[in-house]
């Protein structure tokens, strides 16, 4: 009976993991939609000809995915420093004090619920087996033979973004010059729906309220960005 509690908690923070990863490539995506739709619907708004709207369209999305790549790198690499750091401690304790430990293992296990006598034999038994895994996993919530990965993350980083970066992109370079600013705005607006619900599903938050928010929040932001360019160029001109 008591054994099926470690696995429990492994299969959590593998999910939670994946979860994570998940949420973090639609935020990427999103990031690059709202950013590139910006950014081109901005020099449209000034000149709607195809080779500025390309030029400035993939100097951003390369500028973009660049920058999100660090910052998920160096983010994630902090992350994974932190992880090995608790792991570091964790393995001190183990080998100094293992009595205390053991009996501290044992209280968590009576904090989710089991008897003082189950909570000894199940600390005792994964003790045995390996008494790192057992304390990382119930105490530190982190699995030791799967840790962050930076490189993963910034890679997964840039993709999302590109291919978010990409919807705007495309969908103001390839129509007729006189459909481009409205098959854009149409465009990212159902791209950020998408996103949006998204989102929600895999946050476990309400889809409509979410679609709502991003779908006002791009529309005002378009259509800000469309009058600034519009004023700059007239400026210019």
């Amino acid at each position: 009976m008591p054994l099926p509690t470690h696995p429990g908690e492994t299969h959590d923070v593998k999910l939670a993991g994946r979860l994570n990863r998940l949420r973090a490539a639609v935020l990427g995506a999103n990031d690059g939609i709202v950013s590139e739709a910006g950014l081109v619907i901005g020099v449209a708004g000034a000149s709607t000809a195809r080779g500025p709207l390309i030029t400035a369209g993939v100097a951003g999305l390369a500028a973009g995915a660049v920058s999100m790549a660090l910052g998920e790198y160096v983010s994630v690499s902090s992350q994974r420093d932190a992880e090995r750091d608790q792991l570091a401690k964790e393995r001190e304790e183990l080998r100094d004090d293992p009595a205390g430990e053991m009996a501290e293992l044992a209280a968590l296990y009576r904090d989710k619920g089991l008897s003082p006598a189950t909570a000894k034999l199940v600390a005792a038994e994964l003790t045995a087996k390996d008494a790192l895994a057992a304390h990382a996993e119930v105490e530190l919530h982190i699995n030791p033979d799967d840790l962050v990965d930076p490189v993963g993350a910034a890679v997964a980083s840039a993709v999302s973004y590109t291919l978010g970066a990409l919807i705007p992109l495309l969908a103001i370079v390839l129509p007729a010059r006189h459909w481009r600013v409205a098959t854009a705005v149409v465009v990212v607006l159902i791209a950020l729906a998408v996103t949006g619900w998204a989102g929600a599903r895999v946050g476990g938050g309400r889809p409509r309220r979410a679609m709502l928010r991003v779908l006002v929040g791009g529309a005002i932001g378009l259509t800000v960005t469309y009058f600034v360019g519009h004023l700059a160029g007239a400026a210019v001109n």
